[in-house]
Order: structure tokens, then sequence, then C-alpha cells
């Protein structure tokens, strides 16, 4: 299989009609080449909506087999909203071939929005790198991205997905964290955020050397990428990773 793969950050704004918001992404979804490994904002169908917790759970019920069927030539993932014994989570999802084949729910809860008092973090064992394909995956989700000690756990990932709800007071912030994580770790890094208006936007693909592609205009960011950079980049610069990967996407 081919080592090119396209890479869709999908940059857009969250309203309160949560179908409507589905509707958007599926749209953006099917606007997407095949071969794409395509990452939505952070809660992007339902934003935290911390008043309508259990409707955002049943949309995220609701929409699973939609995504499941449309995952058929692509990857797509986002976070929703889920429930376990009474407990509410912020759960990345991550769809292949019709399957459902990641979950991890966020284990650094952000300090500055009730997010802690809303829902209960997830298992930071579930923050770890996966297989797709032969390819190499990891995600930190929003305000994981500042923490160091889960950089290490996922150290080695060729795809690292950043899901976003960054604000815009911060925007810097993200930009050098999400940068130096692909130049760190000599990988593509795939981060997407927000673009509501106090969102940073900031949505970009960077690549192993640390090239940024990104357009803070643009809903749809997509970027057909050689997988063969990352091995380039650890020989060419060898601080100890080790490319793994075989097929791929």
């Amino acid at each position: 299989m081919t080592s090119k793969i396209n890479l869709v950050a999908l940059q857009l704004k969250t309203s309160s009609n949560f179908k409507k918001n589905f509707k958007k992404l599926e749209k953006k979804i099917l606007q997407s080449p095949n071969n794409s490994f395509i990452l939505a904002p952070e809660l992007y169908i339902s934003a935290y909506a911390y008043d309508r917790l259990n409707e955002a759970v049943e949309m995220t019920n609701k929409v699973i087999p939609r995504l499941l069927k449309l995952s058929t030539n692509k990857t797509i993932s986002l976070t929703m909203i889920t429930k376990k014994d009474k407990h509410y989570y912020n759960t990345l999802f991550i769809f292949h071939k019709n399957k459902l084949i990641h979950t991890q729910s966020k284990n650094k809860l952000f300090v500055m929005n009730d997010e802690r008092k809303y829902f209960t973090k997830g298992d930071e064992k579930d923050i770890k790198i996966i297989d797709i394909d032969g390819l190499k995956v990891a995600a930190l989700i929003c305000f994981e991205l500042r923490y160091i000690n889960l950089w290490q756990k996922i150290q080695g990932a060729d795809l690292i997905l950043i899901p976003a709800m960054w604000g815009k007071l911060r925007k810097s912030n993200f930009e050098t964290l999400t940068s130096a994580l692909a130049v760190a770790n000599q990988c593509f890094v795939l981060a997407s955020d927000s673009s509501n208006k106090n969102m940073a936007k900031s949505s970009a693909i960077i690549s192993p050397f640390g090239d940024i592609y990104l357009d803070n205009n643009k809903k749809i960011i997509s970027k057909e990428v050689d997988l063969k950079e990352i091995k380039k980049m650890r020989r060419y610069l060898n601080i100890g990773l080790i490319t793994s990967y075989t097929s791929k996407i």
C-alpha cells in the first residue's frame, strides 16, 4: 500500500443544535478524499453542554452507527460525551474500516471551565500508542497537551492527534506546543481546534521536521503527506526513536 495519506483537520464552529452540528460534520467527512485520516475539534457535536449532558450522550449513541459507515475508506476521530455508571466522560473515538478501534477518555480535565465538576477523568493507561494498519497513532485531548509525562507515554508514535477546544487567549501556547510535539517526537501532528469566536483556531498539520500547514480561515485543512518523512527524519537526526510501521492506511 502507498505511504501517502491525506491528513484532514476540521476547523468548525459548534452551535447549540446537536443535529445540525453532526450534519455539518458528516458533510465535511464526505467531502474529504478516500484514504484520509480526519480529526474533528474536541466535543464538536455538543460542546460541553453541561445543562444537556444526557441529551449529548443520546446524540453520541445515535451517531456512532453512522460514523461506522462513514469510515469505510476513511479513518475518523473525534471526542463525544459518554456516560458510564452515572459518570460523564469526554471520550475520544477512532473509527476505521467500519469498526470502532479505540476509545480513550480525557484524563487531564481543564481547570478553568468547570470540567472537573461535571466530568470524570479517564484512565491514564488508555493514553497509548495504537496500531492502525501498521501506523502508530496516539492522541492527547486538548489540555493534556500541557503534560510532559503524557508526551513520554506516546513517544515513538508516527501520528499524534490533538482534538481541542483551545481558547483564543492562549493561541500562541497551542501553536507552540503542537509544533514542539511534532519536532520532539519526529512525527506528524494533526491538530483540530474549534473556530468559535473565543477559540484559538490554529488547526494544523505539522510535519516531523516542524513544517506547519495552517489556515485560520479554512473549515477543512487537508494535506497529502508521505509517511516516509518520519523514517527520513529519524534517520537524519537519530535520537533513538524507532519507526516500525510496515503497511499504511
